[in-house]
């Protein structure tokens, strides 16, 4: 792979003597960069919760985002390397990044006459990352580490200095130690006093010893061919320092083998993979290695923010715990054989997110607080389904109070928010969930002596169950002559063309009858109905016509008709400011569809076409074996069709959904399918009249 890199070579002479600038760096507060891109091709973190730190590995090389000491903030941007050389000035060269043994990665940089190999682990003792370098280069050549801290997720008001072979960096009650063998240091700012700036003409002319609060980035010249980099974090610039000297004196060998010796025993904890799952065992950690070790059960949804969410500061979405993506977290781990961790995240759930009136806030921090603003009924309805899947009865009253709100919420089931996030109405997948949580929520309460609340919950799902058609199929569409399920609708009258906008820069005044989605799948998953529904059936014609990719690594689906999430028409980032109607940027191809499809398929008795979904997900997966949220369509030029673009990888559910469907493939059928549900409407005995 050929790209743009944060290795840098540049022309020099090889540290030459030069006039250094020294005392305090000019040009506070520097530039402002948003966060590295969010295709990630690895994630580090021990198993262990003495160690606070998660760290990233970029595609392009290097580290970007490092987090701590919640998994839910950035304490870093990045931490990457430059080399100098007489050679001449490049900022291109190969890197291959492979996953070791454990949660562990290593890089491989080719350059024009020089090799550099990162191993990168945490110490699972503390709260440290750990870098071993070794440098293949004729003399003249010279390697710089390249540290951009984030202290306390916040890219600016970080304070820097050097103290003996150390950088120090504090903002507030955050504080990094970068120590390793250096022959020069220098603290300055982004864009302006920065090492890279320096490095420009081959040369470290600058040794400033402090960096006011600001955009501060930290340049270290490293001495010989082999290094070691400890990057310590704590309260305060002595804890960091004391937690990296440690790490430091432990060795990079021994702390490696403890990592990978405590992620090795998680996986032996596993249920063994399934024939052809050859993600399962990097999924399940992926998912485990989300976890916030200060809050049990809080999973975020990826350790990335893709495209204008980068600029987000405090750090984005991408970086908060949303129920949805927690109850399929949680189906992952179950699929896994982690049902402990299933179980956290259900504790999280119903007693840290839940609020007092039984709903749940759209995403929160790991601790609980509220941050977006908007009601989605399938992340109320989900926890239900969640609990009544691990057979917790004695959530009883936090079931009660979700299903109540369920009841009880004006307009239900139309929802504010449907599972896509910016658009309200009669949702068919919202409408699922919801009847699914009522009938688990239902067995529950008999489990706990409520017959009563039972019948009220059952009366309102077969209610809901035989209206949703009424609510959500049209006759009157221009993409079939049979009836086929939308999106949405406006107004639960899918014959009607009510128009709506679609938002993320897509078009305005659309007619309703002309947007699908594939998220009607989940009455069939959920076991509401057959699937040999033929409203179902002919849906999935219109879906693979309107929606469908096939590309090298195989099909995949857009997830709604006319989407604007995703890189712009040339390949850019999307931005928050599109104009409504604009079309500058594209939704692309979703891997989880092709996993919720290959769900319906073994519903459907076709387990082999089942197991070609599978392998879509698997061909889809980036260095490292990370899965995407999107892969390119008809990609831009110099992108693949069926690669992951710029959107967030590791994605969580893209994790947790090969996990379960390639659990449900090695069952011939969909175990986390409720049995209450698939009771009462899939079988002649229990399905309502």
């Amino acid at each position: 792979m050929t790209a743009v890199l944060n290795v840098l070579l540049v022309a020099t002479m090889s540290l030459t003597p030069v006039p250094p600038g020294v005392g305090v760096a000019p040009g506070a507060p520097g530039v402002d960069e948003q966060y590295l891109p969010a295709d990630k091709s690895g994630l580090l973190t021990s198993r262990t919760r003495e160690s606070l730190v998660w760290a990233t590995v970029q595609r392009e090389g290097g580290l970007g985002e490092i987090f701590y000491p919640t998994i839910d903030g950035p304490s870093a941007r990045s931490l990457t390397f430059a080399v100098t050389a007489r050679g001449g000035l490049s900022t291109a060269a190969r890197v291959r990044t492979e996953q070791r043994d454990g949660l562990r990665f290593r890089q491989t940089f080719d350059g024009a006459g020089w090799r550099l190999t990162a191993d990168y682990t945490t110490d699972p003792a503390r709260s440290t990352v750990l870098v071993d370098l070794a440098f293949a280069a004729p003399p003249g050549y010279d390697l710089f580490a390249i540290y951009d801290p984030a202290l306390g997720n916040s890219r600016s008001g970080d304070t820097g200095r050097t103290a003996g072979k150390a950088l120090l960096a504090t903002d507030g009650t955050v504080s990094s130690a970068l120590i390793g063998d250096f022959t020069a240091t220098s603290n300055g700012f982004a864009g302006v006093s920065d090492g890279l700036t320096d490095l420009r003409d081959g040369r470290m002319d600058w040794r400033y010893h402090r960096a006011e609060a600001g955009n501060l980035v930290q340049t270290a010249a490293l001495k010989g061919r082999h290094s070691t980099l400890a990057l310590g974090f704590g309260v305060t610039e002595t804890d960091a320092a004391a937690t990296a000297r440690r790490s430091m004196r432990d060795g990079f060998g021994a702390v490696a083998r403890a990592y990978a010796g405590g992620w090795n025993r998680y996986v032996a904890g596993l249920t063994e993979a399934p024939a052809g799952a050859t993600l399962w065992n990097t999924s399940a950690m992926i998912l485990a290695a989300l976890e916030d070790k200060t809050h049990p059960g809080a999973y975020v949804a990826a350790p990335a923010s893709p495209w204008a969410f980068g600029t987000d500061d405090p750090s984005g979405p991408y970086h908060l715990v949303w129920s949805r993506d927690l109850y399929q977290i949680a189906g992952g781990l179950i699929a896994a054989g982690d049902r402990s961790g299933a179980g956290r995240a259900l504790d999280f759930l119903f007693t840290v997110q839940q609020g007092a009136d039984g709903s749940f806030p759209q995403n929160s921090r790991v601790d609980g607080t509220p941050v977006w603003g908007g009601l989605q009924l399938d992340e109320v309805a989900l926890p239900i389904v969640l609990a009544y899947q691990l057979g917790r009865t004695d959530t009883w009253p936090h079931v009660k109070r979700a299903a109540d709100f369920l009841l009880g919420y004006p307009g239900a089931p139309f929802t504010p928010q449907e599972r896509w996030e910016n658009q309200s109405g009669y949702s068919p997948n919202t409408i699922a969930t919801t009847i699914a949580g009522l009938v688990c929520a239902a067995s529950i309460a008999l489990a706990n002596g409520d017959p009563a609340s039972a019948a009220r919950y059952l009366d309102t799902a077969d209610s809901w169950r035989s209206r949703v058609k009424s609510w959500t199929v049209t006759t009157t569409g221009p993409y079939s002559a049979e009836p086929y399920f939308l999106r949405l609708t406006k107004d639960g009258q899918p014959d009607a063309g009510t128009a709506y906008d679609i938002g993320d820069g897509g078009p305005t005044g659309v007619d309703q009858r002309t947007v699908v989605d594939p998220s009607f799948l989940d009455l069939v998953r959920l076991g509401i109905f057959p699937p040999s529904d033929p409203d179902v059936t002919n849906s999935l014609a219109v879906v693979d016509a309107q929606l469908g990719v096939s590309t090298p690594r195989g099909y995949f689906w857009h997830r709604a008709s006319f989407d604007g999430f995703g890189e712009q028409l040339d390949g850019s980032q999307w931005e928050y400011d599109e104009p409504a109607g604009s079309r500058v940027s594209r939704g692309r191809a979703w891997p989880l569809l092709s996993g919720e499809r290959g769900e319906y398929d073994i519903a459907a008795g076709d387990v082999r076409t089942a197991r070609t979904r599978l392998s879509a997900m698997t061909r889809a997966a980036g260095p490292g074996g990370m899965l995407p949220e999107q892969v390119w369509d008809l990609a831009p030029p110099h992108f693949t069709p069926g690669t992951p673009t710029f959107s967030a990888t590791p994605l969580a559910w893209s994790h947790a959904q090969y996990l379960r469907l390639a659990r449900n493939l090695d069952a011939g059928r969909l175990l986390d399918q409720p049995a209450a549900v698939a009771d009462r409407y899939l079988t002649s005995a229990g399905s309502p009249s």
